[in-house]
């Protein structure tokens, strides 16, 4: 059993378990303008465009301080113009958080949305795009960790195009695992974070844009600190960020870089959140918990359960008993249904999944919930 004071195994969409060379790569200290760490933000600039492959040529990346919506607010308060129009595609929380986002900026926009169990497509996209005209910008989350589903989003990207609008796409849970193609899905702004698949810990986002999209956010801003253009020009010119960096980060973010290398890359990573979560809705299905997608709508980045329909099943207590064993689960997010959710993502492996379901059955039994005892056998030691 962990401590109380022990760091506690994380099963969420990020801030997630990081690797001891990840954390201890912060314990250094460095002023914003040493050349040490200028070569650091120019190193992780040109490998977050090496991911893709993104063409130096024609995209440029940006880092931006703060959390990864900090950066999605960037990008809609900085690349629709005054006169611009945008389309948000909403499915869940994150979605909706965009649009609120352009309603606090005035900008015009309106929302199509669907239930938060429905993916987003090309045909919806299409539908609705053929009997609506005006828009500038159109934006997406690729997955929408609300539920853990993922969108089409290289798909509609080729719908937007043929309207002539731009493309935005929350890409916060799902760059680093899942192969995304900027180029064919005509995506103008790509957006993530270092706390999420690349396994840094928390502190700024990136934003990579295609050049000619980025080079038409002049002068759109309606922030001075979030501003992606200005903040692009500066880290051109001398290297640097306009205002104070979380230079920590930014070193612990590097090495994450070699970490993604070193385990084969984008796919090498996407493989070991998959057989996570393959190991995680086997051993839950066999606990006897509903999963709330359907399997082809499912990413294998974060997962949600529907609460068991028996009394004894409390959320609040079985956070806190897997709390207290040293696992940190996720509450649900869902507007209409009661569900909690586990993501498969962070320096975790298959192990670490047996541990938790064990942990899980552990809890169930203590609050009650006799039946799982009979649909799972436990293989891995129980915990304490």
């Amino acid at each position: 059993m962990h401590s109380g004071n022990s760091s506690k195994l994380l099963f969420t969409p990020g801030p997630l378990t990081t690797s001891d060379t990840v954390k201890g790569a912060m314990l250094r200290d460095l002023g914003s303008l040493d050349s040490d760490f200028l070569a650091t933000v120019r190193s992780v600039r040109t490998r977050l465009l090496e991911l893709g492959p993104y063409p130096p040529e024609e995209y440029e990346c940006i880092l931006m301080q703060g959390s990864g919506t900090y950066t999605v607010e960037s990008v809609i308060s900085s690349a629709v113009p005054r006169n611009g129009k945008l389309l948000v595609l909403v499915n869940g929380a994150y979605g909706r958080r965009i649009a609120q986002i352009a309603r606090v900026h005035g900008i015009d926009y309106d929302v199509l949305e669907v239930t938060e169990n429905v993916k987003l497509t090309p045909g919806i996209a299409a539908e609705y795009l053929a009997r609506a005209s005006g828009y500038t910008h159109v934006a997406v989350v690729h997955c929408e960790t609300t539920s853990g589903i993922l969108n089409q989003v290289e798909e509609i990207g080729r719908v937007v195009h043929g309207t002539g609008a731009s493309y935005i796409v929350d890409a916060m849970s799902s760059f680093g695992a899942v192969p995304i193609d900027m180029a064919s899905a005509h995506i103008d702004f790509l957006i993530s974070s270092a706390n999420k698949c690349i396994e840094g810990v928390p502190g700024f986002g990136f934003i990579l844009a295609n050049r000619r999209s980025l080079h038409a956010c002049k002068g759109n801003a309606r922030t001075l600190s979030l501003d992606i253009y200005d903040q692009w020009a500066e880290m051109e010119a001398d290297g640097h960020f306009r205002f104070t960096p979380p230079i920590q980060t930014i070193l612990a973010f590097e090495q994450a870089l070699n970490e993604l290398d070193e385990e084969g890359g984008v796919c090498g990573r996407g493989e070991r959140y998959r057989k996570n979560h393959k190991a995680l809705c086997r051993g839950m299905k066999a606990l006897g918990f509903e999963i709330y997608l359907g399997e082809e709508d499912q990413s294998f980045i974060i997962t949600s359960f529907r609460y068991p329909t028996i009394p004894a099943f409390n959320f609040p207590t079985f956070y806190e008993r897997l709390w207290k064993l040293g696992y940190a689960i996720y509450p649900g997010k869902l507007s209409h249904e009661s569900c909690f959710r586990i993501g498969s993502i962070g320096r975790i492996t298959t192990a670490e999944i047996e541990a938790l379901l064990a942990a899980i059955q552990r809890v169930l039994g203590e609050m009650g919930a006799d039946w799982v005892s009979e649909k799972r056998e436990v293989t891995t030691p129980q915990l304490g």
